[in-house]
C-alpha cells in the first residue's frame, strides 16, 4: 500500500504544483482550494464518482467526456474545472484524492500552515483542539491545522501527528507496553 501511495503521490505533485503555481500568479489560490475542497467532498461521499474515478473499464476518452458534462453542470471554479479536464484527458483521474491532497499541502506551506492528524477515543470539544492547536503552534512556531479522528479502541488520550514525528500518549499503547513489560518479568 506504501509503494501505491509513493506512486500516486508521484503522479499527483506535478499536477498540484502547475495548478498551485497558476493559482499563485491568478491570486486564486484561497478559491481553487474551496473548489477542490467541493470535489473532496463529491469524492467522499459518492461511491459511484469514487467508482467512476478509479475504474480501468471505462475509457479515458469517456471519462473525460462525462467528466466534462459533469463540469458543464456544476458551478466549479474555472480553474479547477479546467486543472480536471487536463488530467481526465492525461488518464489521472484515479489520482485526483492525491492532487488535492498535494495542491492543499502547498497552499498550507505558503500560508505558514502545518497540518497535524489528531485520533482521540471520543470527538474533542472545539475547546480542546483550540487549546491542542495552540499548544502545537507554541513548539512548532507555525500555525496547526488540525484534522480530528476518533478511534474508541485508543480507550483514552491522544495519537497526534505532525509530518512524520508521532506522539503517542493513548492508554491502548500504555496498556500494551504494560502487557509486553509484564511478560519479560514473569
Amino acid at each position: 500500500m506504501s509503494a501505491q501511495n509513493s506512486v500516486l503521490v508521484h503522479i499527483a505533485r506535478p499536477y498540484a504544483s502547475a495548478l498551485f503555481d497558476l493559482a499563485s500568479s491568478e491570486g486564486t489560490v484561497p478559491a481553487v482550494e474551496a473548489g477542490l475542497d467541493a470535489v473532496s467532498k463529491l469524492i467522499g461521499e459518492s461511491q459511484d464518482f469514487q467508482r467512476f474515478l478509479r475504474s480501468p473499464v471505462i475509457t479515458t476518452d469517456e471519462k473525460a467526456t462525462a467528466l466534462d458534462e459533469l463540469l458543464n453542470k456544476a458551478s466549479l471554479d474555472k480553474t479547477v474545472a479546467n486543472a480536471l479536464r487536463v488530467v481526465a484527458r492525461n488518464g489521472r483521474l484515479f489520482a485526483v484524492p492525491a492532487i488535492i491532497a498535494e495542491f492543499k499541502a502547498l497552499a498550507a506551506k505558503s500560508r505558514g500552515e502545518v497540518s497535524a492528524e489528531v485520533t482521540s477515543a471520543s470527538a474533542l470539544t472545539k475547546d480542546q483542539l483550540a487549546s491542542l492547536a495552540e499548544t502545537l503552534k507554541g513548539k512548532l512556531g507555525k500555525t496547526v491545522m488540525l484534522t480530528e479522528f476518533v478511534d474508541p479502541s485508543l480507550i483514552g488520550g491522544l495519537v497526534v501527528k505532525v509530518g512524520s514525528q508521532m506522539i503517542d500518549s493513548s492508554l491502548k499503547t500504555k496498556l500494551t507496553a504494560m502487557k509486553i513489560a509484564m511478560k519479560e518479568v514473569g
